[in-house]
């Protein structure tokens, strides 16, 4: 199995969904998954006659995780992100998404971590294995 370098991209599912995350893509036998952390949707809009805002919102509302595997087979189109402004208002949504009552930090993968190797190994295996 080998695991290529994590980057910054948009993705867009066959359901129709649009996807910003940090990806991962994953080779297992004749497989590519992706490994996406802390996928969000993203909404232009409109605030007044010519400013653009966005929405953002976790892509799954009723879990706490924060890594999911996509098989690569469910993605229509994907597209790494240079955009310097869309990385940083992600950035920022997950620090303020991660903060606590008492305004401290909690570090965890959705900071950027997405998994060593073992880890991942495990994660596609325990997929495979179900399947």
């Amino acid at each position: 199995m080998g695991i290529e370098d994590d980057f910054y991209a948009t993705v867009k599912l066959k359901s129709g969904e649009e996807l910003f995350a940090k990806v991962a893509a994953s080779e297992e036998e004749d497989r590519t998954m992706l490994i996406i952390s802390s996928p969000v949707t993203i909404e232009e809009i409109k605030l007044k006659s010519s400013v653009v805002g966005y929405k953002i919102e976790p892509w799954l509302k009723t879990t706490t995780e924060d890594m999911f595997i996509i098989n690569f087979e469910d993605v229509l189109t994907m597209s790494e992100s240079s955009d310097i402004e869309m990385i940083l208002l992600y950035q920022d949504y997950l620090r303020k998404s991660l903060k606590t009552d008492n305004n401290e930090t909690k570090i965890n993968r959705r900071m950027g971590y997405l998994a060593n190797v073992n880890e991942a190994k495990e994660i596609l295996e325990k997929i495979f294995n179900k399947s």
